[in-house]
C-alpha cells in the first residue's frame, strides 16, 4: 500500500506525537525554567572572568585561560601563538593590539616570549628562531627597539611612534633578557644584550614608570644575584622618592600622572611586583600590597574582565588588550594567594 496522502496545499507539516507509554521509553522529566541572576547567586571572580574570556577575547588569551585556570593543553597555547609568527623567526600580526599590521616586531615577539615562558616552551629550537630575529634587529650595543619601520605603513598607537632609526630601549630589552635568562637560554646576542640591561638599569635617575618595570623583569632573573639586588633596592628607592608607584590608592586622584599617560593611567605595587618572589616586592610594605591588591580585585568590571589603563586610541586594540590585561590581573591575584573562586 502507497503512503497516505500529505497535508493539504500551503498546510506546514507537523510531524506527529507518540505517546512516551507507546514507545517504551521513560517519561522526560518536565524543563525547569531558567534561574535568574539573583537566584544563581553572586558569581566568583574566576567565573566572571571566564565569562568575559569566553565572550570577548582573541582565541590566543581563550587558551592561555584554560590553560592557567582550567587545566588545558599547552600546545594549543602554542598553536594559537604559532598564527601571529613570520618567516624571519620575530612575530607580528598586531600581537600586541597597539601595533597592527602583519610586520614582525621587537614588541610583538616580547610578547611571544612571555607566551611561551607562561606554558613552560620557551627554550630550544623556539628560542633559537626568537633570537635569531632578536640579532637581525638590535641595535650595534645589542639593544632592541620599541618598533622598526616597515614598508607597509601599519597603524600604531600614537604612543609608540615608528621611526626609521629607533634608538635600542631597556623598555623591550629588559622583559626580553629576563625571560630567556629565566628559561636558562643562552645565544651569542644574549651577552650583549645583558650588559646593555645592566648599564641602562643601573644608571637610571629619573625613569619612567614603564621602564622602571621593564629594569625590575630583566632584575628579577638576571645571573648575578647580589649585583641585580643591589640594583633593585637602588630603583626602589628612586620609585618611592619621584612617586612612581600609587601607594594609597584612596588618594589616586591626587597622584600626578606621568607625562604622556593618559589619565587614570597609573602604576601600582602589583605592577611592578605581580609576584611576591619579585625583588620589587621589597620597595612596599605589607599594607601598601595589601592596598594595591585590593584595588586591582575592585577592579573587574561587570562584564568580568578588567580595564586598560593606556589611552584609547581605536576600538579593536582597546578590547583586544583586555584579554590580555584580565590575564594579568588573575595571574597576580593568584600569586598573592587572593581568593578568585
Amino acid at each position: 500500500m502507497g503512503p497516505g496522502p500529505g497535508p493539504p496545499a500551503g498546510t506546514a507539516f507537523r510531524p506527529t506525537v507518540c505517546p512516551m507509554a507507546e514507545t517504551g521509553a521513560s517519561p522526560l522529566p518536565a524543563i525547569p525554567p531558567p534561574a535568574s541572576p539573583r537566584a544563581r547567586g553572586p558569581r566568583s571572580p574566576l567565573a566572571r572572568a571566564e565569562q568575559f574570556v569566553w565572550l570577548t577575547a582573541r582565541v590566543l588569551e581563550q587558551r592561555l585561560f584554560a590553560y592557567d585556570f582550567r587545566g588545558g593543553d599547552p600546545g594549543t597555547v602554542e598553536t594559537a601563538l604559532e598564527a601571529y609568527r613570520n618567516e624571519d623567526g620575530g612575530y607580528g600580526h598586531a600581537l600586541e593590539p597597539d601595533l597592527r599590521g602583519p610586520a614582525s616586531q621587537p614588541l610583538h615577539t616580547a610578547h611571544a616570549l612571555r607566551v611561551l615562558d607562561a606554558v613552560g616552551r620557551c627554550g630550544g629550537q623556539r628560542a633559537e628562531r626568537v633570537c635569531r630575529y632578536l640579532t637581525a634587529v638590535s641595535t650595534p650595543d645589542g639593544a632592541l627597539p620599541v618598533t622598526r619601520a616597515v614598508r607597509d605603513g601599519s597603524p600604531a598607537a600614537p604612543f609608540l611612534p615608528v621611526v626609521a632609526d629607533p634608538p635600542g630601549e631597556l623598555l623591550v630589552t629588559g622583559p626580553v633578557v629576563g625571560l630567556l635568562h629565566r628559561n636558562e637560554v643562552w645565544h651569542a646576542w644574549l651577552f650583549r644584550a645583558t650588559d646593555f640591561c645592566w648599564q641602562a638599569a643601573e644608571s637610571l635617575g629619573s625613569p619612567h614608570p614603564y621602564e622602571a618595570r621593564a629594569a625590575v623583569a630583566f632584575l628579577d632573573t638576571a645571573p648575578d644575584r647580589p649585583r641585580a639586588r643591589a640594583a633593585a633596592d637602588r630603583l626602589g628607592r628612586l620609585v618611592r622618592e619621584q612617586r612612581l608607584a600609587v601607594l594609597d590608592p584612596d588618594g589616586l586622584d591626587a597622584c600626578p600622572v606621568p607625562a604622556g599617560h593618559a589619565p587614570g593611567e597609573h602604576l601600582f605595587p602589583h605592577d611592578y611586583a605581580s609576584d611576591p618572589c619579585s625583588l620589587a616586592r621589597a620597595w612596599f610594605t605589607d599594607d601598601e600590597m595589601a592596598r594595591s591588591l585590593d584595588f586591582l580585585a575592585a577592579e573587574q568590571e561587570d562584564d568580568g574582565g578588567w580595564p586598560v589603563r593606556r589611552r584609547r586610541w581605536a576600538p579593536a586594540p582597546a578590547l583586544e588588550a583586555r584579554g590580555r590585561v584580565t590575564l594579568d590581573a588573575l595571574r597576580t591575584l593568584r600569586a598573592y594567594g587572593r581568593p578568585l573562586g
